[in-house]
């Protein structure tokens, strides 16, 4: 049937992005590429994992793996504006599914230390749109499936149904890729970001610390930064850590203020921590503001919504990822 083999298909794709996005450490699955020390080399690949310093790439050519080395002296420059970040803190957004190009010289230990990586937000943003039409895609054949197995008569119906969400879900991705930029500055795409980091990349959370702030401000009390010190020394004794940063408002103001404030809650711990703590911006993830969203209590009561006004701080380690192999 017409049907099942839609089906098939559908499963057979998510499988390979799940393969691709999750199985990047099965040894032998895909070929390593090692660099000549010494040698200039230039790459250009999809991130699958971050571990500390290192990123794991598959090359867009091959469809080799590639460890990239971050540093001190890696540049970092973007193509166009992004909202998650200041210019000063592109370096956070190396994440999983960002497609970077990448300039740098091969070490010993055939990793490719990075003196220049690029990226182009809009490809990212189009790159989550997929992702969401994928996820789309796999619900709406899952359903047809499920009728489709009642009988013929039900699979025709079901077909159609299939298609029509099938059509929802590429006008979905379309309007998210022709919209570039403005689909990473939705919430709900930049909730996707932190997924990607939190969950994709197999992470483990080893430390965190909540921070709470007052109605409107984005100012760190005293005892948010003692949290945030001894968060930063628990942190330098893990190796390969990296630290996600999450804010949050209550639903008092516009959902343009609450997305500002989170940011700017956000911008602030990173900053601290930066700047304070001695953290290197290359361990930090994407610090994003999610507005009013993800509340812990009720923003019908005040003590809810002061528990709302809040950032999340995570220390995170990869399992998969080893010190330069996988």
């Amino acid at each position: 049937m017409k049907l099942r083999a839609r089906d098939s298909e559908l499963k057979i794709l998510n499988y390979a992005i799940c393969a691709v996005l999750l199985g990047g450490f099965i040894s032998g699955a895909v070929a390593q590429q090692k660099f000549e020390a010494d040698k200039k080399e230039k790459v250009t690949g999809t991130i699958l994992s971050r571990s500390g310093d290192l990123v794991k790439i598959q090359e867009k050519k091959t469809g080799d793996i590639a460890i990239i080395n971050l540093s001190d002296d890696t540049k970092i420059e973007r193509k166009k504006d992004f909202r998650l970040r200041r210019k000063d803190m592109d370096i956070t957004a190396m994440v999983p599914g960002l497609t970077i190009d990448v300039e740098g010289v091969g070490n010993a230990k055939g990793q490719l230390d990075a003196k220049k990586v690029v990226f182009d937000p809009d490809t990212f943003a189009i790159e989550v749109a997929e992702e969401k039409q994928i996820a789309a895609n796999k619900t709406a054949a899952a359903s047809a499936q499920s009728t489709a197995n009642q009988g013929v008569a039900a699979a025709g119906q079901a077909q159609t149904s299939a298609d029509q969400a099938q059509q929802s879900a590429n006008q979905a991705g379309q309007l998210a890729a022709g919209a570039g930029m403005a689909a990473v500055t939705d919430a709900q795409a930049i909730e996707m970001v932190n997924q990607r980091v939190s969950d994709l990349g197999d992470y483990t959370t080893v430390e965190e610390a909540g921070l709470f702030f007052d109605t409107g401000k984005a100012t760190l009390s005293d005892s948010d930064k003692q949290a945030l010190d001894k968060l930063a020394r628990d942190a330098a004794s893990v190796q390969n850590y990296m630290i996600e940063i999450a804010g949050y408002a209550s639903s008092t103001g516009t959902k343009a203020e609450n997305e500002r404030l989170s940011d700017e809650r956000a911008a602030a711990v990173t900053d601290y921590l930066r700047n304070s703590a001695n953290v290197p911006m290359r361990r930090i993830l994407v610090p994003a503001g999610y507005g009013a969203s993800h509340a812990l209590a009720s923003n019908a009561t005040a003590e809810g919504r002061d528990i709302n006004q809040r950032v999340d701080v995570k220390v995170l380690v990869n399992k998969g990822l080893a010190e330069g192999v996988s």
